[in-house]
């Protein structure tokens, strides 16, 4: 949702209209070395890159010998969740990406997809390779969990469907738990709203050094917001249907900034509302006029959308959605020095109130099994700093100015036994936990304190909150409400709202932290630029800026 007090109404959207996929000039952006490395396997021939003996295949086409598919892989590569020993390979098929059916101008049968993964650009060193079919049940999407690879390591992937070669993507392998490690490069963005921006974030981190991607939520937006560049949604109507979630994570991933990034490094996806619909919480809808106030219709309609965000993204098998069921948390490990704890804010949590008490025992972000685990995997072994991946804000945040208080009961705010309980957890015995936070479109700087009353207490964990990719159009430093924010929570140290993503670049005794922001995203070009930088020092939470 977007960073408004929670008595704010909604912003009203532009009257929808349809609008064709862009033009290859629109969709061609400036090279960098990774767009080039992005773009080398879709234009160097079979014969450049063939001759191993895993793109040996009798059925030259891929399809069984019922007619040759062209230009499959508009979407793009991406990779994802790294282990040890392999990554999680993806790619979906699709010459039209944004067919009305939603299957992407493929046929309705299984195609078999060839993949490589080599340890050099060019393919010359191919240390595994296989085939998996691309079925037309799951949007003809191909999801690889490749295994047997160095730790640690940098490799290069491609597929093949007949004569069709993807785009080669970059990626990378964990340490092994345990193993000493001195740098962790990652960034995190989430809320990259199509109709309101371009993606030139994107195309600025891809050209970062960087281990990992996280992304926080808000991949794609399901209302029908046409905006003002030209970058409409497509249906331009609010989606409900598989065909129609398709189309529209189709658009996005259309994008070449995104595709990018994607083939640039792998990346750790989490999802927030938008996904699905704004503001849900578990079975319940958000209340408005549409038919799935049922909660039973609201889940038919939550299983659709869980499908179709699988369908899109590097998950493993793990994550495959039963119906409307997800198992999204999980927890990454790169050496000794950094757990990533992913978490899931809106499949467990109670529903949003107004007029009942936000610190009821009862009331739950994470739900009971989630919280177990994450308790769990805090406090027993873990790596030197510990970061909780996730959506919503966990600070306390009050927007109202004098002795009178409005917090947003969509945040954490909503649920005060919980986030206070596990902060006081992550006081007493967890090693330098660090919360970082998308949403609201907004970057913010925050010291978790033992006791947000007393701005005096302890500071017992960091919080970092990035802005969005697009969402909220071009920004502002600061909004009209943050004023306020800012004098009545002393514990937030900065509000901007420019569009970009945080780098974070991890060592033993410092986490660094630079915001990184560009100016504008209603036209292409905008510059990169460092809005601050922070440190966090090795067992002394809280920000210090530099």
């Amino acid at each position: 949702m977007p960073d408004v007090p929670p008595s704010s109404p909604p912003p009203a959207t532009a009257a929808p209209a349809s609008r064709p996929l862009p033009s290859p000039a629109e969709r061609t952006p400036a090279p960098t070395r990774r767009r080039a490395l992005a773009a080398g396997g879709a234009t160097l021939g079979a014969a450049a890159l063939g001759g191993p003996p895993a793109w040996a295949d009798p059925d030259q086409n891929g399809t069984g010998g019922r007619g040759r598919i062209s230009e499959p892989f508009t979407l793009g590569v991406a990779s994802g969740d790294p282990l040890p020993d392999g990554v999680v390979l993806w790619t979906r098929l699709a010459p039209e990406p944004l067919a009305e059916d939603g299957r992407g101008g493929m046929p309705d049968r299984r195609v078999r997809v060839r993949w490589q993964v080599a340890t050099d650009e060019r393919f010359r060193h191919v240390v595994a390779a296989g085939a998996e079919f691309a079925r037309p049940e799951e949007g003809h999407s191909v999801h690889v969990e490749v295994h047997g690879l160095r730790p640690g390591a940098e490799y290069y992937y491609r597929f093949r469907a007949g004569r069709e070669f993807s785009p080669v993507g970059r990626t990378k392998t964990a340490p092994r738990p345990g193993d000493q490690l001195d740098r962790f490069a990652f960034a995190f963005a989430s809320c990259q709203n199509y109709p309101s921006g371009y993606y030139t974030a994107h195309a600025r981190m891809a050209e970062e050094d960087l281990d990992l991607v996280c992304f926080l939520g808000d991949y794609i937006y399901e209302g029908p917001a046409q905006g003002e560049i030209g970058r409409g949604h497509l249906p331009a109507a609010e989606v409900f249907s598989v065909a129609d979630y398709r189309i529209r994570h189709a658009q996005h991933k259309t994008d070449p900034d995104l595709q990018a990034c994607h083939a640039a490094f792998p990346w750790a996806v989490v999802f927030d509302d938008h996904e699905v619909e704004n503001n849900w919480a578990d079975d319940i809808s958000e209340p408005d006029d549409e038919p799935d106030q049922d909660p039973a219709v609201f889940l038919q309609r939550r299983a659709r959308a869980f499908q179709v965000y699988y369908e899109h993204m590097p998950l493993r098998r793990a994550q495959r959605p039963r119906g409307a069921h997800m198992q999204l948390y999980r927890r990454l490990t790169f050496g000794d020095l950094v757990d990533v704890h992913l978490l899931d804010t809106r499949q467990y949590r109670s529903d949003q109130v107004y007029d009942q008490d936000h610190a009821d025992p009862d009331r739950t972000l994470l739900g009971a099994q989630q919280r177990e685990w994450l308790v769990d995997g805090l406090t027993g072994p873990s790596a030197r700093w510990n970061v909780l991946a996730q959506q919503v804000f966990f600070s306390r945040r009050d927007f109202n100015e004098g002795d009178s208080t409005n917090f947003s009961n969509d945040a954490w705010d909503g649920y005060r036994y919980e986030r206070d309980s596990l902060r006081d957890r992550m006081a007493a015995d967890v090693s330098n936990p660090v919360v970082i936070t998308g949403d609201v479109h907004a970057n913010y700087l925050c010291d978790v304190k033992a006791d947000f009353d007393d701005p005096d207490s302890a500071t017992v964990a960091t919080e970092l909150v990035g802005t969005s990719i697009t969402s909220g159009g071009d920004g502002v430093d600061q909004g009209d409400t943050d004023r306020v924010q800012l004098a009545e929570n002393p514990h937030i140290k900065l509000i901007n709202r420019r569009r970009g993503y945080v780098r974070n670049e991890v060592s033993r005794g410092q986490w660094r932290s630079d915001y990184r922001v560009v100016d504008y995203v209603s036209r292409r070009g905008a510059p990169i630029r460092n809005l601050t930088t922070v440190v966090i020092e090795d067992g002394r939470p809280g920000v210090q800026q530099v």
